[in-house]
């Protein structure tokens, strides 16, 4: 009896590529590489719709410098899905929004950074769903009231910010009451957000920020780094003045990062 080859394997070889079960075991390792994430030309070359698939899974990666590259992994291959054909990469943003919803039966992990990943590197997306991304943070929008779901939608809002600041415009008063949660995460990826948000920030608030020492891990797109709130509550107070003093966007990008 002969089996057919799976279509997939059979795609892959037609362009000079390994099968599908290589193709899933390079992406765990290119994601594990100690350098930050850069797609390697197996990928360029394989169906996006594949190679989506595979990165999704690694959002749920018990090593978190992997889940962090897959994030920016997924940033970069539904940009490439978006510019061939913009309903497919639709279609995740719904599939990442599904399973931060209730009725998807799981939990969203990854999910609300990824969605803030892709609107960060692709505008049409961003201008679509970013209304989506920031109700996660709203009373009156769709809270998601799980606190390690919320740390991720604070880093996704960031994210955004840092790239598209005027799509964020007005969140900062939801931001805000992170910076006195009694989880460090929440208080650290919000000062990494408002550092990006062209508002005002209490200063009082700041000020007793720039005094917990508490560290946590932050991932700055690039690298996952370990840093203390008080750096984070200088980083947002300088960022924030370089903007109200006419400072460049870029400068603001810098600091985020320094």
């Amino acid at each position: 009896m002969v089996f057919a080859e799976p279509r997939d394997n059979r795609l892959l070889k037609s362009r000079g590529l390994r099968g599908a079960a290589s193709i899933r075991s390079r992406i765990e390792e290119t994601l594990r590489l100690p350098r930050p994430f850069s797609p390697p030309d197996e990928w360029k070359q394989a169906p996006a719709r594949l190679v989506v698939n595979y990165i999704l899974g690694c959002l749920f990666h018990p090593e978190t410098s992997v889940k962090w590259k897959a994030v920016t992994a997924l940033g970069w291959i539904v940009n490439r899905m978006a510019e061939e054909n913009l309903e497919s990469a639709r279609n995740i943003m719904r599939r990442l929004m599904w399973s931060l919803n209730d009725e998807s039966g799981g939990i969203g992990w990854g999910s609300a950074e990824t969605m803030g990943e892709i609107m960060a590197v692709n505008g049409d997306l961003a201008r679509e769903y970013h209304c989506i991304l920031l109700s996660y943070v709203q009373e009156r929008g769709n809270p998601l009231e799980n606190p390690l779901l919320e740390r991720g939608v604070l880093w996704g809002i960031g994210r955004l910010a840092m790239v598209r600041p005027d799509l964020v415009k007005g969140c900062a008063s939801h931001l805000i009451p992170f910076l006195r949660s009694p989880d460090p995460v929440h208080r650290g990826h919000a000062l990494w957000a408002l550092g990006f948000v062209e508002e005002p920030v209490p200063d009082d608030l700041v000020e007793v920020l720039m005094r917990d020492a508490t560290p946590i891990e932050l991932y700055d797109g690039r690298e996952l780094q370990s840093v203390r709130i008080e750096e984070l509550a200088r980083r947002c107070r300088t960022g924030r003045s370089e903007v109200e003093t006419g400072g460049s966007r870029e400068a603001a990008v810098r600091n985020s990062r320094a």
